[in-house]
Formats: C-alpha cells, structure tokens, sequence
C-alpha cells in the first residue's frame, strides 16, 4: 500500500475489527476479523494485519493475515508453521494445572480446568490442533507425572 496517500478516516467497523483481531481467548473472532479486514483499504489495517501475520499463534489465522496482505497488495511471506509449543511456557502451564488438581482427577476435569484458567492456551491449542485437540490434550494430560518427590 502506497505511503504517500492522504490520511484517510478508517473505515466504519474498525475499532470493533480491531479489537476483535486481537483478541486472545478467540482464534476464531481473530481469523473473521482478520478476512474482514482485508477488504479494507487502509494503512491501520494493514499493520494490523501484518501483527496477525508475525505473532499469531493460531496458523490458520496468519494464513487469513497472509492472503488479506496479498489482496491488499503488499508483498509480504507466510511464515513456516511453527514447531513445537504454539505459546512459550505451555507445557509448564500444563503441568501446573495437572498437579493443582485432586489425585484421581479426570480427563475432562483437567480439560475443563486449563480452559477456565488459561483460555489464551486452550484458544491457541484447539485452534492450532483442529480436530486432532483432544487426542493432542488427552495425550499431553496422561503423560504428566504427578508424582510429589518425598
């Protein structure tokens, strides 16, 4: 997008668009924004985009980013997929939620448990992981350790 253009008013829907892009416990309010905001013309817009394109955890949201940028005209990369934990210090996150919980506890307990007190986690896992995130829970879940050192 051309920087020599006039300052012109952001279009109507922004504000909300914005905030929706950014919000962290919905990839999915985060991808509709981000395809919305592609079909608007502006210099803000456009920087929000490339945020969604550099830091989002959610792939599928960076790939939205990506083809708004391109409609829009700007030559940017998609990014690889990320291996590895989608947020940094997920998985100690996960042990701390496994371990506060009651000895015996459940599958859906622990599900129930992390989407309540890290739903920034539980968005960016099930959004990363689509259909295969429970398999990927339940398998992250049985093999923490809960054992207490005597």
């Amino acid at each position: 997008m051309a920087k020599n253009t006039k300052k012109e008013p952001l279009p109507a829907g922004y504000e909300e668009l914005k905030a929706a892009a950014s919000r962290t416990s919905s990839w999915k309010d985060r991808l509709d924004a981000v395809k919305e905001l592609g079909q608007l013309k502006h210099e803000q817009v456009v920087d929000i985009l490339k945020h969604r394109l550099e830091n989002d955890p959610v792939y599928a949201v960076q790939e939205a980013a990506y083809r708004s940028l391109k409609q829009l005209g700007e030559h940017v990369q998609l990014p690889p997929r990320r291996k590895g934990e989608v947020i940094k210090g997920a998985g100690k996150a996960l042990i701390r939620i496994k371990k506060s919980l009651p000895e015996g506890h459940t599958y859906e307990e622990f599900k129930e448990k992390l989407r309540k007190m890290r739903l920034d986690l539980y968005d960016a896992f099930e959004g990363d992981k689509g259909d295969e995130f429970d398999v990927w829970l339940e398998a992250q879940w049985s093999g923490i350790s809960t054992r207490r050192e005597q």
